[in-house]
């Protein structure tokens, strides 16, 4: 049996579908630091050996994206009201079950970026979270995670709204947005600062997705995409980009984007996505070194720490 067989099988085959979910918000995360197979948390790389094909990035001419010093972004408040209303992190908020489960799921993947107590991942600082399946809550943990990095005393983070057929990252913070990122890989003149949003949440700047494009997957595919996220990557040595990605079977571009990713955490819904959908979508970002997998939605055993549920890793 291979080691996805072994990790789907920990997550169980769902053989009745709920109805699906209209909203990306989750009604729990529950974590705990067992890993889905025996030693993948500990060691934090487990080598897949299911093949698996990586898409070929196209090539276009390069661009240069100038941010400007800090400051000149544009600045925006977030409804932290709303935000504390849909069961999510805020910052002024006490210490909660949210926040808490979601120190246990950051720890692991700021060590691979900064080489904290375990080797240094390439690229780890760039992070994609997505799922199998729209619905699976990869939104909210997403966002969630973002702000919990964030809230680190010496780490800085940009969140990426990289789901350009369906953006949620702005309607969730409340945020007013038209530009952002597909705007910047179509118009070689528009610069960064003119699209990345500051919160009033500290160390936290979002990169909305912009304006719709029936081209999108040809621009995240291309070198200008690349140029952006090595740019973007290497800019702050403290910075930590979060990238909300597309379901990685509902749309060509998570496949794309992954990629040029250092570290990919999978949201899998429980007791809902099946074990198929899991095999098939780890399938199609196994050129990423590490590939984490958040179980969301579990509900726990009786008797059981609120944080009772699974988070393992596997990687090449």
């Amino acid at each position: 049996m291979s080691i996805i067989e072994k990790a789907a099988k920990k997550l169980g085959d769902s053989s009745v579908q709920r109805p699906p979910q209209q909203t990306d918000q989750a009604d729990h995360v529950h974590v705990r630091e067992e890993s889905l197979i025996e030693g993948a948390l500990a060691k934090q790389r487990v080598v897949v050996s299911q093949p698996g094909h990586t898409p070929e990035v196209r090539s276009e001419p390069s661009v240069h994206f100038e941010e400007e010093p800090e400051g000149t972004s544009q600045a925006q408040s977030i409804n932290l009201s709303r935000m504390h209303r849909m069961g999510m992190i805020t910052p002024d908020a006490e210490k909660s079950q949210i926040a808490e489960e979601f120190r246990i799921i950051k720890r692991p993947l700021i060590a691979n970026a900064f080489g904290q107590g375990a080797p240094r991942v390439k690229n780890g600082n760039l992070i994609m979270v997505t799922s199998s399946l729209p619905g699976e809550g990869k939104s909210f943990c997403a966002i969630n995670l973002a702000i919990s990095m964030a809230m680190e005393m010496d780490r800085t983070v940009l969140l990426v709204d990289a789901d350009v057929a369906r953006p949620r990252v702005p309607e969730y913070l409340g945020l007013h947005t038209d530009l952002g990122l597909l705007d910047v890989l179509r118009d070689k003149k528009l610069k960064l600062s003119d699209v990345m949003i500051k919160t009033d949440i500290a160390k936290l700047t979002v990169l909305p997705a912009g304006r719709t494009y029936k081209r999108a997957t040809e621009l995240l595919a291309s070198a200008a995409m690349t140029d952006l996220v090595e740019d973007i990557g290497n800019r702050y040595h403290d910075r930590i980009i979060i990238f909300d990605s597309p379901p990685l079977l509902a749309t060509s571009e998570s496949s794309v984007l992954a990629t040029h990713m250092g570290q990919i955490v999978m949201v899998v819904e429980a007791e809902k996505t099946s074990q198929e959908a899991v095999r098939e979508a780890l399938s199609h970002i196994q050129s990423c070194e590490v590939v984490s997998m958040l179980l969301n939605k579990a509900t726990p055993a009786p008797g059981a720490d609120y944080y009772y549920g699974y988070y393992g890793s596997y990687g090449k």
